[in-house]
């Protein structure tokens, strides 16, 4: 059979019309699957399985389409064509060439289908909202003692907790959820701030040991309830068993599967004492408020609790987070809260090592108290597994990984924590930092915009602003921005920032001096960041001697400080910007050498220490080391010691670089990326 007398034959037969017809009815079921099929929860890989069945029939229905013919007498064996006699010893051959046809064409259908649902999740947006995302907004206390609040705030905390543990569902973290009232009455455009699809909202009443516990899971775009319940039970017998039953029923609604080590975690019972749980759960009301006098009220509940049950894993879990964020972001890197923090962790890891929490408190103590940086952040993802919506994860490892040097990636961990995180206020501005350090002003905008559209009258998104346009060089337009700011008269924020750097390149201090001036008698009296910029100001205004009373000031409070905590390089740092500014050769120079020693390892605060180099050497004449730790900021990512990120546009302006123009080198710094 020739190549023209086969084609013709196939034309006879309808094979083409079958082929087309089967082509055109498997994409058409293809596609139908994949859209029904998720919303009944059938796996993905019975959908695969049926698609792959589908395409193995096409060479089938192409050898049945050659041998058979529908007539009207019924199916029956296809005849050779009488213009085709010499061909019908061959005939029994045909079929092996449809098969081959067939299965390329297979082939290259299977292949497309790859490509085309690899483009599809290319182009699929990112805001798009799962049918398995859900917020826990806060549950109301209708206790009739309020002081029982932290009892609602808590068990809401516990049934999140649980949810965010399950891998199929989106949990919005606890941070955004509290900023929401109880039981609100605009659920879809809360839902649509959060980036959900169902919100969780309930009500707690607690009358010595008897707890009444109500709970509703909504749709928020059509308020349809999907579930709802009642529990009654004791505290010292069945609450950690209604929190488990109302997540559970949550998932379930929700279609959300879970896997057997998600069930194992879910039902966990952290401890047998009930007294214990309640001190536990004081101690994290007062622990995500983060201020001085809230640590303190939460160490006390925490170690309460680890008292009442030595036993009780999680406590010890977060007693060890606790002394870690205290020793990192309080300046109290002392022997006796670093031993606080690992006596802790090391009580968490005997009891229980394998939990989620356990493994949280070990990648805080290897990131805030070892500070090692590759350590923390592989057991960070690794806890990603078992704690898949924990936005405090994300978070730590994109500021880890800016540590690291890492500072794309740093971006990617910081929206990753956002898509959880949504309106937490501290989590944007580290990512408008890392944004800024790494100079892409573009996109440190844009989340600055963003923000603005959800706190419109926020002083440091707007300080942010004013600070990038100085960056660039845009004076005018940065007084302009800080115009509309409000200034908090008790702490300084980024707008007091902005504005202490606006005076100081615009070589105008009575531009923020009358601002400072209203704030020394306030907190930030005892504030040696805030004294050293108070004492810039005033020192560019002529007023030597209070510059000089208040540089004096802060130096006693950081040499304190230093002696307590002498590998601190957030201490070091200033202290050597201090004693530059008095004039101090020798002590400058060795804490310099300090700071670069424990700043080893550490990309933010190497390049930090570069700029407080620079600064400090100009002020000590040295010039030509000056310039060389210019040169070394200037060529990677930054944070600022203060004020905006140090740019080519920034060193032509700032009057600390005034000894250095003229220096070949020095122009040379300004004029590079200056378009």
């Amino acid at each position: 059979m020739d190549s023209r007398n086969f084609f013709t034959e196939l034309k006879r037969r309808n094979v083409y019309k079958v082929a087309i017809a089967y082509i055109v009815a498997s994409w058409a079921l293809s596609q139908g699957i994949a859209q029904v099929f998720p919303v009944f929860d059938v796996p993905n890989w019975a959908i695969r399985m049926i698609v792959l069945l589908i395409i193995l029939g096409f060479p089938i229905a192409l050898v049945f389409a050659w041998l058979f013919e529908i007539t009207p007498q019924g199916i029956k064996r296809t005849e050779v064509a009488d213009a085709m006699p010499a061909a019908a010893g061959q005939n029994r051959h045909a079929w092996i060439y449809i098969v081959v046809i067939a299965g390329a064409i297979s082939v290259a259908l299977f292949f497309l289908g790859r490509y085309t649902a690899g483009s599809k999740a290319v182009i699929r947006s990112p805001n798009d909202i799962s049918n398995k995302s859900i917020a826990v907004l806060p549950f109301e206390n209708l206790s009739d003692e309020k002081q029982n609040a932290y009892f609602a705030a808590g068990i809401q905390d516990e049934i999140l907790t649980r949810l965010a543990k399950i891998g199929a569902l989106k949990v919005i973290s606890r941070s955004s959820t509290q900023q929401f009232q109880s039981k609100p009455g605009n659920l879809r455009e809360i839902a649509q701030q959060l980036g959900v699809t169902n919100i969780l909202e309930g009500s707690v009443q607690k009358a010595g040991d008897a707890v009444h516990v109500n709970a509703q899971l909504i749709h928020a775009a059509t308020d349809d309830h999907l579930w709802a319940e009642s529990y009654d039970c004791k505290l010292s017998e069945g609450i950690f068993a209604v929190e488990v039953e109302v997540a559970q029923k949550v998932a379930s609604a929700l279609n959300a599967k879970l896997t057997g080590a998600e069930e194992k975690v879910l039902a966990q019972k952290p401890t047998n004492n009930p007294a214990a749980y309640e001190a536990y759960l004081q101690g994290m009301a007062h622990y995500w408020q983060a201020t001085e006098d809230d640590n303190k009220a939460s160490l006390t509940s925490l170690e309460d609790a680890v008292r009442l049950d030595p036993q009780f894993a999680v406590a010890w879990a977060a007693l060890a987070r606790l002394h870690s964020r205290i020793f990192f972001s309080n300046n109290d890197m002392t022997p006796t809260r670093r031993a606080a923090a690992a006596r802790a962790l090391n009580e968490a890891v005997r009891l229980q090592p394998d939990i989620a929490e356990t493994q949280l408190a070990r990648a805080y103590f290897q990131y805030w108290v070892l500070r090692d940086y590759p350590g923390a952040l592989g057991m960070l993802q690794q806890l990603r597994a078992s704690w898949p919506n924990n936005s405090d994860a994300f978070h730590a490892m994109a500021l880890i990984s800016a540590r690291l040097g890492r500072w794309t990636d740093a971006l990617e961990d910081a929206e990753r924590a956002l898509a959880l995180d949504p309106k937490d206020l501290y989590l944007r501005f580290q990512w408008i930092q890392i944004a800024m350090a790494m100079r892409d002003f573009p996109r440190a905008m844009a989340m600055i915009d963003s923000g603005l559209k959800i706190w419109p009258n926020e002083s440091n998104l707007i300080g942010y602003q004013a600070l990038i346009l100085q960056a660039q060089g845009k004076l005018d337009e940065a007084e302009s921005i800080l115009k509309m700011a409000s200034f908090n008269k008790n702490q300084t924020d980024t707008a007091d920032v902005a504005l202490f750097y606006q005076a100081w390149v615009r070589r105008d201090p009575l531009i923020a001096l009358n601002s400072f001036d209203a704030n020394a008698h306030g907190a930030n009296a005892k504030d040696p960041a805030f004294l050293l910029v108070w004492g810039i100001l005033q020192n560019q205004a002529g007023k030597s001697a209070e510059a000089r009373a208040n540089w004096t000031r802060a130096l006693g409070i950081l040499q304190k400080q230093y002696k307590e905590q002498p590998t601190n390089t957030a201490v070091i740092g200033p202290l050597a910007f201090g004693l530059a500014a008095l004039g101090d050769r020798e002590q400058t120079l060795k804490l310099l050498q300090e700071y670069d020693t424990n700043a080893a390892g550490d990309a933010r605060s190497i390049g930090t220490g570069h700029e407080v180099r620079a600064r400090s050497l100009v002020r000590l004449g040295d010039k030509e080391g000056a310039i060389a730790s210019l040169e070394q900021l200037l060529s990677a990512p930054s944070d600022p010691i203060f004020g905006p990120p140090v740019t080519p546009a920034l060193l032509r302006l700032d009057p600390d670089f005034d000894p250095l123009r003229g220096d070949p080198r020095f122009e040379k710094l300004c004029e590079e990326k200056s378009k």
